[in-house]
């Protein structure tokens, strides 16, 4: 399965933020069930941004979220991401 979790990032926090996250998917690679991990930015809007995981099943992504020091590099970073579904099958 495929996590896509996106962010709106302001100019100013852009820096901070994508050595945040080069923590947490560090963090996440550790993990069982972790097949891949990267960070991206639109071309199009640079304060859009995507935490985009690859995992062996749902199961696996969301314990890897509830594990304590992942929650607490990415409680911080929730109040930039956009509430909208994340989690996606596979289909082809």
């Amino acid at each position: 399965m495929i996590a896509i979790t996106r962010f709106r990032v302001s100019s100013e926090r852009a820096e901070t933020f994508a050595a945040e996250m080069a923590a947490v998917l560090s963090d996440l690679a550790a993990g069982p069930g972790h097949r891949a991990g990267r960070l991206a930015r639109t071309v199009d809007d640079p304060e859009l941004w995507a935490l985009i995981t690859e995992w062996d099943g749902a199961g696996f992504y969301r314990r890897a979220l509830g594990a304590p020091g992942i929650r607490m590099r990415l409680i911080p970073l929730a109040a930039m991401a956009i509430d909208e579904p994340g989690a996606y099958e596979e289909v082809l």
